[in-house]
């Protein structure tokens, strides 16, 4: 009697394959033939193994016919080598493009049915748009075993790989996940929830499992920043722009070298942001930011308040609809901001110091936002803005209030703050931030406005209330006006502090 064919190597196997075939048995063929496939698709998954789990760098060669650079390199090389790789990352380094490799290498070149691999980011798009995007194209670039949707990965119609943004305070939400390999990513590292931290390592306590946390290093008060500082037990790697190709020279493809940061952008930013700034820091360096002590607005609060813009708010929450006007003058621009109630939105912006052609811009933003009121820095410039506008409204061309705001005018609290502008940015940049009563999220040209909102300093005055440096100040140190920062205090501003929070 024949043994049976699961039992058969894959020679014995193609031999009762020519047997049945001579015979005419075509039921047990058919059958014989599947078992076959699954025999040799096992046999080439071993070779994979054999042959390129211990050499990532090798695999990314020979499989793919693609060229990794060191930094890349390094990353693959310490998940290889760790169970717990940390990358704080500058922007645009191809961070995603290394994990989506390193997620493609566990699946391809380790024991087939023993590999698995968990993926998740801070919202269900980043899951979905950027790890997964990456994924989805290598897989279909270079017939990766089984099939890729969405956000999983099946061979052999068995799930080996998923992305999922679990209940940020769901530390269970990975239980269930057995396998000798198991690789967990963590990508956007800063905006996952400590829980999640604890899931991860909870299903990676086995000798070949690993996790890798990447991402910008955008905010301190997290668990990234933890991991990523000496004697955490994680190997922590850093990407600065100054580490990648376009600066070094290290020869790379064309094609690779325009998708990473350039000289331009990184010089471009650091006017915009000024050297040193927690932006500059975290997109640039590759650092974290630990605020000053002098601080008014500390970037880890405001990091806070950027981390998901798939919140969903009540019509409650969107109201009111207000703008703030920051006027510039002589060189300064004027920039309009919106705000819908929790979310700031979109923003105006013109370079003149001109009233009669910085307030059509207004009444453009008022059809635009359809706001209820316009709040104006008064001093300067800004009083004939106020006055145009009360024009425009006796002729009926718009019916929202025109506010002015005098910032060196008294504040409420005339004991704890020097003026107006004082108790505006502390009580508003500060405590908003701090307390997470606004979502900058979702808000127009918004890494410009949060490096803004990062500039001002604060000292006691000689009666011990507290004094915001001076926008002369500010512009000797930061070659520029923190205007979009000012005129989203003003759209936020209505004499008191709005004491509503944002639930995440």
């Amino acid at each position: 009697m024949t043994a049976p064919p699961e039992t058969l190597d894959v020679e014995a196997m193609q031999a009762l394959v020519e047997k049945l075939v001579r015979t005419g048995d075509t039921k047990r063929l058919k059958i014989v033939r599947d078992q076959l496939k699954a025999a040799v698709d096992r046999r080439t998954a071993m070779g994979r193994v054999d042959r390129w789990a211990a050499d990532p760098t090798a695999w990314v060669h020979d499989r793919l016919g693609q060229t990794i650079w060191s930094k890349q390199r390094e990353i693959m090389e310490s998940v290889r080598d760790n169970r717990k790789t940390a990358v704080r990352s500058c922007h645009s380094s191809g961070k995603s493009h290394v994990a989506s490799l390193i997620v493609s290498w566990w699946l391809d070149a380790h024991p087939p049915g023993e590999a698995f691999v968990v993926t998740t980011a801070p919202t269900t798009a980043q899951v979905r748009a950027i790890l997964w995007r990456y994924i989805r194209r290598m897989h279909k670039a270079h017939s990766l075993p089984g099939r890729v949707n969405q956000v999983e990965w099946l061979i052999d119609e068995e799930l080996v790989a998923f992305g999922r943004k679990p209940a940020d305070a769901d530390e269970s939400s990975f239980v269930g996940i057995h396998a000798p390999y198991v690789l967990v990513v963590l990508d956007e590292a800063c905006g996952i929830p400590d829980s999640l931290w604890i899931g991860a390592e909870a299903i990676t306590t086995g000798p070949w499992c690993r996790i890798l946390a990447i991402g910008n290093p955008d905010n301190s008060d997290t668990h990234f920043y933890k991991v990523s500082q000496p004697g955490s037990g994680w190997n922590a790697l850093r990407i600065s722009a100054f580490d990648t190709p376009n600066f070094t020279g290290e020869k790379v493809p064309e094609k690779v070298a325009v998708s990473l940061i350039s000289k331009e952008w990184a010089e471009e930013k650091k006017m915009e942001w000024g050297e040193g700034n927690a932006l500059y820091n975290s997109k640039i360096l590759g650092e974290f930011s630990v605020d000053s002590a002098d601080t008014v607005v500390r970037s880890s609060d405001v990091a806070a308040c950027r981390v998901d813009p798939e919140a969903r708010y009540t019509p409650a929450d969107l109201s009111p609809v207000e703008l703030g006007v920051d006027v510039g003058g002589g060189s300064d621009e004027t920039v309009i901001r919106e705000r819908r109630g929790l979310v700031a939105g979109r923003e105006w912006r013109i370079r003149t110091d001109r009233p009669e052609k910085i307030a059509p811009l207004v009444l453009r933003a008022l059809r635009e936002s359809r706001a209820t009121s316009v709040k104006i820095d008064s001093i300067g410039v800004g009083f004939g803005v106020i006055g145009e506008l009360r024009n425009a409204a006796s002729r009926h061309e718009h019916n929202a209030r025109i506010i002015g705001v005098n910032v060196a005018s008294n504040p409420r609290d005339k004991k704890k703050f020097k003026n107006l502008r004082a108790e505006m940015w502390w009580e508003i940049g500060r405590e908003m931030s701090a307390q997470g009563l606004w979502d900058l999220s979702a808000m127009e040209n918004a890494d410009v406005t949060c490096a803004q909102l990062l500039w001002p300093r604060w000292f006691l005055d000689l009666q011990g209330r507290i004094q915001v440096e001076s926008k002369d100040d500010i512009i000797k140190r930061n070659s520029r006006s923190p205007d979009n920062g000012d005129a989203l205090l003003l759209a936020y501003y209505n004499g008191s502090t709005p004491r509503i929070r944002i639930l995440r």
